[in-house]
Parts: C-alpha cells; sequence; structure tokens
C-alpha cells in the first residue's frame, strides 16, 4: 500500500512535501546529473537580485560542530540571467520552482517581481527578509513586523504569484512577524533562516568568516527550528514551511508533526546530493509501516498537554 505524499500550499499541488532550500542546491541544474529533479515536489532558487552579485569575500563558510557557518552574501547572477540561462533548463523537470527573491529596498524587490512575472515555468515566490549575511535589505525588513508587513502587501498588490515570506529567527519575535505578513496578504510562511552566529580562530584572535559574523544552519538548529514551526503555526491559519537542520526521513517528520505543511532541506545538500530522495523515500517507508494512507495525516498531528503548548 503506497502513501499519497502530496500536499497543497496556497493553491499548488506538491507530489510531495520535500523541497531544497534557496541558496544549497545552486539553481537546481547542477544536481541533475544526481537524479531527476521531477521526483522533488520543489526547488527553491538562489536568492535573485535586480542586478548581479559578487556576494562577501572568502572565506565565507565555516564548518561548525552539528553545522555550518555562512556568509555567501546572496551571490547570485541576477534575475535576467536567471530568466534567460536557468530558467529554461528547470522548466523541463516536472516540479514547482520557487524563485527566491531579494533586494536591497522595497522597489528591488518588486522589480525582480516584474521580471519574474513575464517568464513561465515559475509557481511561487519566496520573499528573503531574513537573510543575514547582507548589509541592506534582509534582516531590517524581516526583524521589523512593520516593514515586513509592508513589503509584503507591495509585492503582494503586484505579483501574478503566490507569496511565501520566509522568516528570520533572528527577530525579537517571529510569531508576531507571521502574523503581520498573514494580515499583509502572505500566501504562506517559510521558517526558519539561519540564526546569527560567529566563530573565532584561537590562533589569530579573528573572526573564521571574513565578515565576522555568519549564518549557522544545519543539525544543530533543528530543535530550535521545529519549536518555532511549531510556535508559527499555532498562530496563523496560511501553510508554513519547515526550514532547519533537516537530513533524515525523521527530521522532516519532526516538523510536519509539528504542524508544517512541507519541508526544505539546505545544509545537507553540501555532503549528499541525494539526501532530498533518500528522505522523499523514507516518508513512503514509514507511512508504509505505520499504515498511514496520506502523509496529510501526520500534519500537526503532535500530542502537547495544552499546559505545555
Amino acid at each position: 500500500m503506497s502513501c499519497d505524499l502530496s500536499v497543497e500550499i496556497a493553491g499548488l499541488r506538491f507530489k510531495n512535501p520535500v523541497l531544497t532550500a534557496s541558496g544549497t542546491f545552486g539553481y537546481g541544474i547542477e544536481f541533475a546529473q544526481w537524479f531527476d529533479l521531477g521526483r522533488l515536489g520543489g526547488i527553491c532558487t538562489k536568492g535573485l537580485s535586480l542586478e548581479p552579485l559578487e556576494g562577501n569575500p572568502p572565506p565565507r563558510i565555516v564548518e561548525t560542530h552539528g553545522g555550518m557557518l555562512n556568509s555567501i552574501g546572496l551571490q547570485n547572477i541576477g534575475v535576467r540571467a536567471f530568466v534567460a540561462e536557468k530558467l529554461p533548463l528547470l522548466r523541463q523537470f516536472q516540479t514547482h520552482i520557487i524563485a527566491n527573491v531579494f533586494g536591497s529596498c522595497f522597489e528591488e524587490y518588486l522589480e525582480v517581481i516584474r521580471i519574474l512575472d513575464d517568464a513561465e515555468g515559475i509557481a511561487a515566490y519566496e520573499l528573503n527578509i531574513s537573510c543575514p549575511n547582507v548589509k541592506a535589505g534582509g534582516m531590517e525588513f524581516g526583524n521589523d513586523p512593520d516593514e515586513a508587513a509592508r513589503l509584503t502587501e507591495a509585492c503582494k498588490r503586484i505579483a501574478r504569484r503566490p507569496i511565501i515570506v520566509k522568516l528570520s529567527p533572528n527577530a525579537g519575535d517571529i510569531v508576531r512577524v507571521a502574523c503581520a505578513v498573514e494580515s499583509a496578504g502572505a500566501d504562506a510562511i517559510s521558517a526558519i533562516n539561519t540564526i546569527l552566529g560567529l566563530s573565532v580562530d584561537i590562533y589569530t584572535r579573528r573572526p573564521r568568516l571574513a565578515m565576522g559574523m555568519g549564518g549557522l544552519s544545519g543539525p544543530a538548529i533543528k530543535p530550535i527550528a521545529v519549536r518555532m514551526v511549531y510556535q508559527i503555526v499555532r498562530a496563523v491559519r496560511i501553510p508554513v514551511i519547515g526550514i532547519g537542520g533537516i537530513a533524515t526521513p525523521e527530521d522532516a517528520l519532526e516538523f510536519l508533526i509539528a504542524g508544517a505543511t512541507a519541508v526544505q532541506i539546505g545544509t545537507a545538500n553540501y555532503y549528499d546530493p541525494l539526501v532530498s530522495i533518500k528522505v522523499i523515500e523514507g516518508l513512503q517507508q514509514f507511512c508504509q509501516q505505520q499504515r498511514i494512507t496520506a502523509i496529510r495525516s501526520l500534519i500537526g498531528s503532535l500530542r502537547m498537554d495544552e499546559r505545555l503548548a
């Protein structure tokens, strides 16, 4: 007995709840040599800006216990080159393409969306308002509920496709930001982005990243991410996509049971390009073993004593 792994977010049906996270999966095409990208529930592209960005100077990745600290700085080829060079290749695969959108100001976000709106093959936009590795934009929007709401409303007003807002764990109150973007019209939320961290070279007594601090990701942040997703799900009505340290089917199941409708896999792609496929297969096996006919029945099934919730 096979299990129906499909889920629905913002009117879009995903064949399974496993997506790849922005910034950890190249432009997607790079992984086509390893497996059929059409097996994925979806692909979130690298953050796309109006003009190409070189990103931050190296070193910009440091391995840590249970995770990775990065300060890439949203290096990308720019939205026009993405539409011309990458998107036609991605369109060949039967999966949802979610364009991660970034800007240093409101108008840049809007212009990127306008350009993408004219392109075929994109299912939704993920607003990156939470990157800790850029000087402008990013956390400036993600940490302020009012600014996050204003940006969401402006993007929603012009976008022809659903808007997913990616939230920062570095905000003082991520639930408050989630409620603000929902009120502003967001179709879904993805959470969490990386957590701001610092790694020090004890011999030089300098930060190990060229830019000083960076974003921590990987298994080290998973319990924090599961907790935040659970709290957000209880506060909003729109779907939430869980992100943070997912590397196994069991990790993904934790997020789904906590209330996430889908998950994104990030850091694990760096050391295992097949990790997403293994998670999809593992979810199918788990459901068969547990005689679960539709994975949707697991979403939000956490049994939490109300006194502890």
